[in-house]
């Protein structure tokens, strides 16, 4: 069906609601818009939904997310899974409430129990609940950190972690079965209710979830030491990390924390920000004001559903220095893995693991503390997935994951990313160098001395609308087709091509299987211990350049990484 049809077809089916009539009805001389609104269907992909909220094939919208639901139900039954029941959690986004709704109550038509949260919760303790009710799977309405106007859907398996094979392609085949959206069920929630398939749930399931976090603290004696003297700034970015976050600080002994006021309260709108990205220097403008005015040792950040989180770390001279999520992680990675073997000691199959775009210090830290290092396809899942492994097997101890999109997780109690249990823990860390004298960048300034000065980046170029994906998959074909002898200065040693599962050593020609499943993605291994890799977004209409250097001082590699990026944007324009 056409997209003109399509639009037709929405307009005089009585399946859809009057209100999503007038929205049509107002773009009825806008082809543009009527075309990129029904040229394709919201693809259901292995992140789940996210897109636009609005009326049509190609917006998030009721319709959309029952067909979602209808498929993920259809495929639950169809693995007699319906009698463990779905959790479903939201965010502070628009029309997430409605949303989390609409889904619950098509699984409850279907005879599958929904446990829907009672208001906004964190990505995190979605994946913790999963685990915690044993639920077959698990559905969290968020679109991250992206612009206000968007909206998302994300799966979850029983094992908490976000779906991957066979489910993610099992779940699609029966979304894409689905052609007639008036053929989803759907039912009213007292009804629901009566019937025992919606259950509200809250405080019991956020009790459980702060006494993991609290589990995971190596040195309550620091924060006990340092409760009155460590000064924290947090915001949650208008999103659901405020309560949590505050909870498990308060809870710990964490005396001067400092909560940026116009940021604190859930708002779609994100008023303060043109999007609510950790990544971001805007979303610190007024933590670093707040900071500065109360002198705080650190400044937090969690995006709207507490899955990333950004940090600011003062120095001895006052100036507050951005950490990147490479730098955070592995001043995590290398605090978590140190004190744990101080205290405890390691295990002899202890695994660090990271993704392929992390940077390359996450190898040396693995290699300094004699631990294993796995590196996964870029999506936190495929770290959930390494852990569920580990359990399957008996073979292999998390001791910590993390990816450069600023997250990671400490301990096994969730999945996916989580914002709570990092913001806690860089506390901790924060409580502990300082009882010793330090600040947290003098903590990262000796991971450089020790490690090396590794400098990581990306560059990325927006390409919106139907043009924009046909350009970024043109992009992908031109590298694929001719891999470059060099790379701003730097030879290519090697070449992996993760779609076509190959790794080819551009001296000998030699190949070999990258390992890892199929992916869109193209990697190259540099001289001098750089290395480049490219690869669409999968959650924006984007293609991603990451990069990194390695410098003999913080200033050498600055530099370097500078000129690496700015010849990166260049070739990026040349494509163009």
């Amino acid at each position: 069906m056409d997209y003109k049809k399509a639009y037709e077809e929405w307009l005089n089916n009585p399946g859809f609601d009057e209100a999503t009539k007038a929205e049509l009805r107002a773009i009825a001389e806008d082809d543009k818009e009527i075309r990129e609104r029904f040229y394709t269907d919201l693809e259901f992909g292995t992140a789940g939904l996210r897109g636009i909220i609005g009326a049509g094939t190609n917006r998030m919208n009721e319709y959309v997310v029952r067909k979602a639901t209808q498929g993920l139900a259809n495929y639950i039954i169809g693995l007699n899974g319906q009698g463990k029941g779905v959790a479903i959690a939201y965010d502070s986004r628009h029309m997430s409430p409605e949303f989390a709704d609409f889904a619950a109550l098509c699984l409850a038509a279907n005879g599958i129990k929904a446990y829907v949260f009672e208001s906004l919760r964190p990505t995190p303790e979605l994946s913790f609940t999963v685990r915690r009710l044993n639920c077959i799977a698990g559905i969290n309405i968020t679109a991250s950190h992206n612009p206000p106007e968007y909206n998302g859907y994300k799966v979850y398996w029983e094992d908490g972690a976000q779906i991957t094979p066979p489910h993610d392609t099992g779940i699609m085949a029966e979304v894409k079965k689905i052609t007639d959206y008036s053929s989803t069920k759907t039912m009213k929630k007292e009804a629901a209710q009566a019937a025992g398939l919606y259950q509200v749930i809250g405080a019991e399931i956020d009790d459980a979830f702060i006494a993991e976090l609290k589990s995971q603290v190596l040195h309550l004696d620091a924060i006990k030491e340092q409760q009155k003297n460590l000064k924290i700034v947090y915001t949650p970015l208008h999103g659901t990390g405020n309560v949590p976050a505050r909870r498990v600080l308060k809870e710990l002994g964490f005396e001067n924390v400092y909560v940026v006021k116009e940021q604190e309260l859930p708002d779609g709108d994100f008023p303060t920000v043109s999007y609510p990205n950790p990544e971001a220097a805007e979303a610190f403008e007024l933590g670093l004001k707040l900071a500065q005015e109360v002198d705080a040792d650190l400044v937090l950040a969690t995006d709207p559903d507490a899955d990333r989180l950004g940090v600011r770390v003062k120095d001895k001279d006052g100036v507050y220095h951005d950490l990147t999520g490479n730098m955070s992680g592995c001043l995590l990675a290398d605090y978590e893995i140190g004190q744990r073997k101080a205290l405890k000691g390691l295990p002899a199959d202890g695994m660090l693991i990271k993704t392929i775009v992390t940077t390359n210090m996450a190898d040396a830290i693995a290699k300094y503390y004699g631990v294993g290092l796995i590196e996964v396809l870029t999506g936190f899942k495929y770290i959930g997935q390494q852990i569920l492994g580990f359990e399957q097997t008996g073979k292999g101890s998390y001791l910590f994951g993390f990816e450069e999109s600023y997250g990671c997780l400490i301990g096994t109690h969730a999945r996916d990313k989580d914002a709570i249990v990092a913001t806690m823990a860089l506390c901790e860390a924060a409580a502990y160098y300082k009882s010793q004298g330090k600040t947290l960048w003098d903590a990262m300034v000796e991971l450089y001395e020790r490690y090396g000065y590794y400098k990581d980046d990306i560059k990325a170029v927006s390409l919106k609308g139907i043009e924009g994906l046909q350009k970024i998959q043109e992009i992908m074909e031109t590298l694929r087709k001719d891999t470059p002898k060099e790379f701003c200065g730097y030879r290519v040693l090697s070449a992996r091509d993760y779609k076509k599962d190959v790794i080819r050593d551009i001296a000998s020609g030699e190949e070999k299987p990258t390992g890892l499943p199929s992916s869109n993605v193209l990697y190259y291994d540099l001289s001098d211990d750089a290395w480049l890799c490219v690869r669409p977004s999968g959650t924006e209409p984007k293609v991603k350049f990451y990069f990194g250097v390695k410098g003999t001082s913080l200033e050498d590699a600055d530099q370097k990484s500078a000129a690496f990026g700015e010849q990166v944007l260049a070739m990026i324009n040349g494509m163009l």
